[in-house]
């Protein structure tokens, strides 16, 4: 009785939309008229779908340069924020803070931010440096590049993660490294990165689950330009469910992205048996 209201809603807003999208990605569905069965007509049409490809390469772009970005920057600066310093919860409370606000609100914020023509980051290139700044959501480019770039105010979510692994690790190990005259970098590769590769495990298949869902920044700032270069495989579902009224071959996008992010995430579970190291128990 008290689970119900989840259950009852994760019916009707999750997994029933869930099985309807896998109904109908087997069916021509324009939203007006009654679904028509046409049986893998929608998935044999992405093979001649040049917008599909575009898209897909788009975004795998996008993951292979926000996944590795966000993993190091975050855990640099949990690392950073474990230190012992005078203000450390406020610094703590001051990263993490972006990453609560609105994606549109940031999306805003960074189109400011790198405005070819009167953003900060230009201005203070132009004016410390001598430099004319790059057009940097209007260049082919680095659109994608810039993209990845505003992932610095994302990244408090992980950061908090790596935050409370670095402090469950023993002391006694890096004190007897120190001992024996390790240095700081060889006690962070050799003891901190082994000891939290699970974690580092986590927010990798995280992170590459929400980089495919990436979304709101091209649509806010560059409405998938310049040249499609940063159209985005959700946008151009988007663009096929609500503008051209295709229900049953978005689904059909839908389920392949499915697809393609459940081989990575088993492809990424399946290699780190050689890299994750699993036999520390901070319990013993």
């Amino acid at each position: 009785m008290f689970i119900s209201p989840w259950v009852i809603g994760f019916i009707l807003f999750s997994g029933g939309p869930i099985l309807a999208s896998l109904v109908l990605s087997f069916a021509d569905y324009n939203v007006i008229d009654p679904p028509k069965f046409i049986g893998l007509g929608n998935f044999s049409g992405l093979f001649d779908d040049r917008l599909f490809y575009k898209s897909l390469s788009v975004t795998a772009y996008y993951v292979v340069l926000v996944v590795p970005f966000t993993m190091i920057s975050s855990l640099l600066l949990a690392v950073l924020l474990n230190q012992k310093v005078r203000g450390q919860p406020l610094f703590r409370t001051l990263y993490y803070t972006p990453s609560i606000i609105s994606g549109v609100a940031v999306a805003y914020l960074w189109s400011w931010l790198l405005n070819p023509e009167f953003g900060v980051v230009n201005s203070l290139l132009g004016q410390w440096f001598g430099i004319r700044g790059p057009g940097w959501f209007t260049d082919a480019h680095l659109v994608i590049p810039s993209m990845v770039l505003m992932q610095l105010t994302a990244i408090g979510g992980t950061m908090v993660i790596f935050l409370a692994s670095l402090q469950s690790l023993p002391s006694d190990l890096y004190e007897s490294a120190a001992m024996d005259g390790a240095s700081r970098m060889r006690q962070f590769f050799r003891i901190t990165v082994p000891l939290i590769s699970p974690v580092i495990l986590f927010n990798s298949i995280i992170g590459i689950i929400s980089s495919f869902q990436a979304f709101t920044q091209s649509y806010v700032i560059t409405k998938g330009g310049p040249d499609w270069n940063s159209y985005f495989y959700v946008y151009y579902l988007f663009d096929t469910a609500f503008f051209h009224f295709r229900m049953g071959y978005a689904s059909a996008l839908a389920w392949v992205m499915f697809v393609i992010v459940f081989l990575l995430t088993l492809l990424s579970l399946v290699l780190s048996r050689k890299l994750v190291y699993y036999e520390y128990d901070s319990r013993g």
